[in-house]
C-alpha cells in the first residue's frame, strides 16, 4: 500500500513539473524581448511536424550513408574537406605536414623516378612495386607495381618470377637482334625458373611511424580457420559446384608448348604487346599451380610499364591504374581498371556461370571486387576471374608527356584521374616528384588501403 501511494505522489510530482516547464517555456513572457522575439520565430517556423519529419528522414539517410563503405569514402571524406577552415581540418593538415600515418611506409627515389607507399590502414601490406632502369644495358626500362589481396603470397610471386622472366626474355630478345641467332622451338617444358638479371637491387628500409599498424585481425582469421575456408563457403552458394581442382594438386604440371623467341621479332624490333601477354598468363598459371599446392587463395593485380626510347607499353590485370600528363597538363589514362560491373567483365563472369553481386562495392560471386586478377585460383579454376592483360601501346614523342603516375587503387579511391594528375604537376620539384604528398593527401582523405605511387618524372627529357 505504502510503494503504491509512493508511486502516486511520484507521478503527480512529475505531471505538476511538466505543466510548469511547459508553462513557462510556450506561455510565460520572458524579460528578454530578442529572446523572446527569437523563441516565437523558432516555434512558428521550426517547430512545427513537418519540418520536424523532414528532418528525421534526412538525418537517418545521413546515418545509413556512413554505414556504408562505398558512400563514406567519397562524400563523407568530401564533407571533411570542404570545411577546410575548422579545427579538425587543421588538425590534418598539420598531421599530413608531419607525414603521420598508420603502419609503416617505403620510399625510393633515384635520377627521375621516385615511389612512395604506406600500409595505411590495413592490418599487412600487400602491395609491390618494381623500378628496373635500364635492364641489364638493353635500353628498356621496366616499372611495375603489384597489389595483392588475401595475403602476400600472389604479390610476391609475381614480383620476383614476373619481373625476372621478363626481363631475361628481354635480354635474350635484344641479343637475338645483334647476333641474329634463330631460337628454337621448346615443346612439353614450363617456363623455365627465373635467373639473375644484372641489374640494380633496391632495398628499402621500413619506416615505422608513432601508429602501428595492428595484427589482430590476421590471428582472428587464423582462429577461424583462415580465408581458405570462407571462400569456399561463398564458392558453394553458387549452384554450380566447385570441383576437385581447388583442391592442392599432385604430380607435374601440364605440359604445354613455351613460345619460339624468334615469334616476339618484327624485324628488328620486339613485339612488346605480345611478350607482356605471354608472360603475364604463363606466371598466372605456375602462381595458381603453386597457390594450390599451398592452399593460398590470395591473387594480385598487376600493372606494368616497358619503356623503350619514346615507345611506352602498358599492361593491365585488375584495378592498379596509369596516368600520363601531356604537355598541356591534361590526364591521359594509361590503363582502364577491370570491375565487375562492366558491361563486357559481367557478360563473362555470367557466361561462365558466376555472377556479380553488391556487397559494399560489385564484387565477383560477392567475394573479389576486381574482375581480372593473378592468383585467386578457386575463382580462376571456375573462370570467373581470368589474368588475360589489356596492352596499350603509346608514342610519349607525340604526347611530350610531363610526368606518368603508376598507382594501387587506394589512391584511386580518394582522387580522380584529374585530381591526381594536378595535384602532382604542381608538386614536381619535391624530392619524391609528389609521389610522398600525394600519398599522404589520400591517406588523409579516408583510403581504407594500402596506397603505393610511382611516379616517374619526364619534364626535363628532350623528346626529338
Amino acid at each position: 500500500m505504502e510503494d503504491e501511494l509512493e508511486d502516486r505522489i511520484f507521478y503527480q510530482s512529475y505531471v505538476t513539473h511538466m505543466k510548469l516547464i511547459s508553462k513557462f517555456l510556450v506561455g510565460l513572457p520572458l524579460n528578454s524581448s530578442h529572446f523572446s522575439h527569437f523563441w516565437r520565430l523558432l516555434r512558428f517556423y521550426l517547430l512545427k511536424p513537418e519540418v520536424l519529419f523532414i528532418g528525421g528522414i534526412l538525418i537517418i539517410v545521413f546515418i545509413y550513408i556512413q554505414a556504408v563503405e562505398v558512400w563514406s569514402r567519397s562524400f563523407v571524406s568530401k564533407l571533411r574537406l570542404s570545411l577546410g577552415r575548422s579545427a579538425q581540418s587543421r588538425i590534418q593538415k598539420a598531421q599530413f605536414l608531419n607525414g603521420d600515418v598508420d603502419g609503416t611506409t617505403w620510399d625510393f627515389q633515384e635520377e627521375y623516378v621516385a615511389v612512395y607507399a604506406v600500409q595505411g590502414r590495413r592490418p599487412k601490406m600487400e602491395d609491390r612495386f618494381i623500378i628496373n632502369k635500364n635492364i641489364n644495358g638493353t635500353g628498356v626500362s621496366l616499372f611495375a607495381v603489384f597489389d595483392g589481396h588475401g595475403g602476400e603470397f600472389a604479390a610476391n610471386y609475381a614480383h620476383e618470377h614476373l619481373v625476372n622472366n621478363l626481363s631475361n626474355k628481354v635480354i635474350e630478345l635484344k641479343h637475338l637482334i645483334s647476333k641474329g641467332v634463330p631460337e628454337k622451338v621448346v615443346v612439353g617444358k614450363p617456363p623455365p625458373s627465373p635467373k639473375p638479371v644484372l641489374r640494380k637491387t633496391i632495398i628499402l628500409d621500413r619506416k615505422p611511424s608513432i601508429k602501428k599498424g595492428s595484427t589482430d585481425a590476421e590471428e582472428a582469421l587464423k582462429k577461424a580457420g583462415g580465408p581458405l575456408s570462407e571462400l569456399e563457403k561463398k564458392l558453394e552458394s553458387i549452384p554450380r559446384a566447385i570441383t576437385r581442382e581447388v583442391k592442392p594438386i599432385k604430380g607435374s604440371p601440364t605440359p604445354f608448348q613455351t613460345p619460339e623467341l624468334s615469334t616476339y621479332l618484327e624485324g628488328n624490333t620486339i613485339n612488346y604487346g605480345r611478350l607482356l601477354t605471354d608472360e603475364v598468363l604463363a606466371v598466372d598459371r605456375l602462381l595458381v599451380e603453386s597457390a594450390k599446392k599451398n592452399m593460398d587463395v590470395a591473387g594480385t593485380t598487376a600493372l606494368i610499364a616497358l619503356m623503350e626510347g619514346s615507345k611506352l607499353i602498358v599492361a593491365n590485370v585488375g584495378d592498379s591504374r596509369g596516368v600520363m600528363c601531356n604537355n598541356k597538363g591534361k590526364a591521359i589514362p594509361l590503363s582502364f581498371d577491370h570491375k565487375p560491373q562492366q558491361t563486357r567483365e559481367k557478360k563473362r563472369i555470367e557466361e561462365a556461370g558466376g555472377s556479380v553481386s553488391f556487397n559494399g562495392v560489385w564484387r565477383v560471386a560477392g567475394i573479389l571486387a576486381t574482375s581480372r586478377a593473378l592468383g585467386d585460383y578457386p575463382l580462376k579454376d571456375r573462370k570467373l576471374v581470368i589474368a588475360d592483360p589489356d596492352i596499350l601501346t603509346f608514342e610519349l614523342g607525340d604526347h611530350r608527356p610531363e610526368f606518368i603516375v603508376l598507382a594501387s587503387d587506394g589512391l584511386w579511391d580518394t582522387f580522380s584521374n584529374e585530381e591526381a594528375v594536378a595535384f602532382i604537376r604542381s608538386r614536381l620539384n619535391e624530392p619524391h616528384f609528389g609521389a610522398k604528398s600525394i600519398t599522404l593527401q589520400s591517406y588523409h582523405r579516408g583510403s581504407l588501403d594500402n596506397i603505393t605511387v610511382l611516379v616517374i618524372n619526364l619534364r626535363d627529357y628532350k623528346w626529338s
